[in-house]
């Protein structure tokens, strides 16, 4: 028996087929007519599958001892004469029956409402699930609790590209097909170590460099893209806008921009002109006075030459949003678009490369605090989670429903997160693993993974595929765990299954979603519908006019700001210390939460490693363990490597286990407009441990 889904782990989305003996599975594979997967898988999407069989997944719910004991006196009478169904688990939990943890978790919230206000309650998480749960999550906290505070992981990592896509060209996602990459002349790849992070789209720029297509490659380190790059730029960190913006004056000063276009489609091009004529830092000529950086100077001029000369696409990832400028970096990348007409056009176009499979759909379903679905403007803008642990805190928020979004190991500022959670008066966590913030949990809900259930997931070139059930299971959905408490809390639903919740989504999000019904879905289970989704798809953004009010873009010229480690190099002091950074490594998947629990997966790579350059062996004396020191916090003891592609002063490592510690080194700076924090720039102090 074979069944056709969709993986869900990185942004590529890729069609996943799966064959079955005794209802069992035994083989993950791509089939050939996969529209994305072009019938290739990576090693998760061949083998990630196992953790389904894991003995540890989250099958009932549990309830902690100690909310129990703090609560047992006020709980109603109908909760109380069922307290003693309550099964020992651990020295913390309890087993609960379905019904019961409900009541309880309906008449917490109920209560924590009626004591405090609404404002009280904040919803965190809903990438990891489906399109149907993250609408009904937004739901379930905006209209049925009645607060503004709804967030998801998305806002961690690609909001600044939300932001930044939105106030130049009025959207914020992809403008193109994965595929456009055939179809191109030239591509740019900055801050995306896409071979580890989405190596399906890193096989199409492979096929194609092979080919004859010129790759650009930036970015603090050299990736293993660098190897195939005509141009590979390693530039110092913190200095993605500043080398965007000098790529800009390149093709403005060489007259290399295209004026008919700008002329038709684009506002406020002599402004920005004389704004990057009179910067002193947007001239490439700058890295000359930069030790160590010298070659770039040249090098940019050649990249923007060659990104003007024809079809050109840009793909980023994390390096460049995860800044304190990653917004205005963005809009700096969408600049180079309108300034060269590559946009609205096949084979030309921007391509931010989202972390997981649903964030795309998550912010489309509205599970932004700025943001309702289709993207509207909310009644009232709740707080980002960065303020919602500030309010934890200040004692304003008093409870937090989390769904998949493991915030006490993935988001920066640990030490400070950790104090929020243990004040919470109520945290309720719909996971099918446990892990770091399970831990705080007063009531866990073992949910259906995504292998297990029915849902749209959208992509990062906004293409939905409709998931189905590979594997039987007995738990619920997340929206349907979410739905049960809103009829506990008096609250009338009619919701069957998970159509009926799509099919409130294609009304409340009309312009992206009206025609991509579950019949249109399930016809196109190996290719998907790119939104807008009308009576057709779209596949490409754009073409006549873009998506602003007036139809037409605009720039937004920001100059780059003098700090880190330019301004150090600047200033010839040199820099005492290290520069990190962080990204995934292809075996694993963020917390890695699932990629743990399969032993096909585990047993290659089980920890975080640092990776130094071999230049800095010598002045290290060659220790096998480190530990990483920030202004913020330190990390466990952990292994490192010397490597040829990392600079003098700079540092790499992985985030995916939570016993190393590394986002205990990040602190509150964050993108001025999203608050994504600074995790791809962090000075740290290296201990060598011996």
């Amino acid at each position: 028996m074979i069944i056709d889904t969709v993986c869900t782990y990185c942004g590529v989305g890729c069609e996943i087929s799966f064959k079955l003996d005794n209802d069992q599975i035994i083989k993950a594979f791509a089939k050939k007519e996969g529209a994305v997967s072009q019938g290739k898988l990576c090693i998760k999407g061949r083998k990630g599958w196992e953790y389904i069989y894991s003995p540890y997944r989250i099958k009932k719910p549990r309830i902690k001892k100690l909310f129990i004991q703090k609560n047992e006196k006020y709980l109603p009478e109908h909760i109380k004469r069922r307290l003693s169904s309550l099964v020992d688990f651990d020295k913390d939990f309890y087993e609960s029956d379905y019904d019961l943890a409900c009541d309880i978790t309906a008449w917490k919230l109920k209560q924590i409402k009626d004591t405090y206000s609404p404002y009280a309650i904040a919803g965190i998480g809903g990438a990891r699930t489906s399109c149907e749960s993250s609408y009904f999550f937004q739901k379930f906290i905006r209209k049925y609790i009645g607060s503004p505070h709804i967030d998801n992981c998305a806002r961690v990592c690609h909001s600044p590209s939300l932001k930044g896509m939105r106030t130049t060209i009025g959207e914020g996602a992809a403008t193109n097909p994965f595929d456009d990459v055939y179809k191109t002349d030239f591509i740019m790849v900055i801050g995306s170590n896409t071979t580890e992070a989405h190596p399906i789209v890193a096989n199409r720029i492979l096929d194609v460099v092979r080919k004859g297509v010129e790759l650009a490659v930036i970015d603090v380190r050299e990736i293993p893209l660098s190897k195939f790059a005509k141009y590979h730029l390693t530039i110092p960190f913190e200095s993605n806008l500043l080398v965007l913006n000098m790529l800009a004056r390149v093709i403005i000063e060489e007259n290399l921009y295209d004026e008919d276009f700008i002329r038709k489609r684009v506002k406020g091009f002599e402004q920005f002109r004389e704004k990057i004529l009179s910067d002193p830092f947007s001239d490439p000529e700058l890295f000359k006075s930069i030790p160590g950086y010298e070659d770039l100077t040249e090098k940019i001029r050649s990249v923007a030459r060659k990104y003007a000369s024809g079809k050109s696409m840009i793909f980023w990832g994390l390096g460049v949003t995860e800044h304190i400028d990653g917004s205005y970096s963005v809009m700096a990348i969408t600049h180079l678009a309108l300034l060269t007409g590559n946009i609205g056009k096949a084979g030309a176009g921007l391509m931010p490369l989202r972390g997981q499979n649903n964030v795309q759909g998550t912010c489309d379903m509205g599970c932004l605090p700025y943001f309702d679905p289709d993207y509207r403007k909310p009644a009232e803008v709740g707080l980002m989670t960065p303020d919602i642990i500030n309010a934890i805190l200040k004692g304003e928020i008093r409870a937090v429903y989390n769904i998949g979004e493991d915030i006490a190991h993935i988001h920066p500022n640990q030490n400070k997160i950790h104090r929020a959670l243990e004040r919470l008066e109520f945290l309720v966590v719909n996971e099918i693993f446990p892990n770091e913030i399970t831990r705080y949990a007063d009531v866990v809900f073992g949910v259906k993974s995504a292998y297990e259930k029915e849902g749209v997931y959208v992509n990062a070139e906004r293409r939905l595929h409709l998931s189905q059930p590979v594997v039987r299971s007995d738990l619920p959905d997340d929206w349907e765990v979410l739905n049960e408490i809103a009829k506990r809390m008096g609250i009338k639903t009619d919701y069957r299954n998970n159509e009926d919740v799509w099919n409130e989504v294609r009304i409340e999000a009309p312009d992206r979603f009206s025609g991509a019904s579950y019949e249109k879905l399930k016809k196109n289970r190996l290719r998907g519908l790119q939104w807008p989704v009308k009576e057709k798809d779209t596949p490409v953004l754009h073409t006549g006019k873009f998506r602003t009010e007036d139809g037409y873009g605009r720039f937004h010229y920001k100059q780059w700001e003098k700090r880190g480690m330019p301004e150090e190099l600047l200033d010839k002091k040199g820099f005492d210390g290290f520069y990190l950074t962080t990204g995934r490594n292809l075996i694993h998947y963020n917390n890695a939460a699932q990629t743990k629990e399969c032993v096909s997966l585990i047993s290659k790579i089980h920890t975080d490693t640092v990776f130094l350059s071999e230049e800095d062996r010598d002045i290290l004396n060659s220790p096998e363990k480190v530990i990483l020191r920030s202004a913020y916090g330190e990390t466990e003891v952990l292994p490192v490597k010397f490597v040829n592609w990392l600079k003098k002063g700079t540092a790499y490592t992985t985030f995916h286990f939570a016993k190393s510690r590394i986002n205990f080194l990040f602190g509150d700076e964050a993108d001025i407009f999203v608050k994504t924090a600074r995790f791809k720039s962090v000075k740290v102090k290296i201990i060598p441990v011996h």
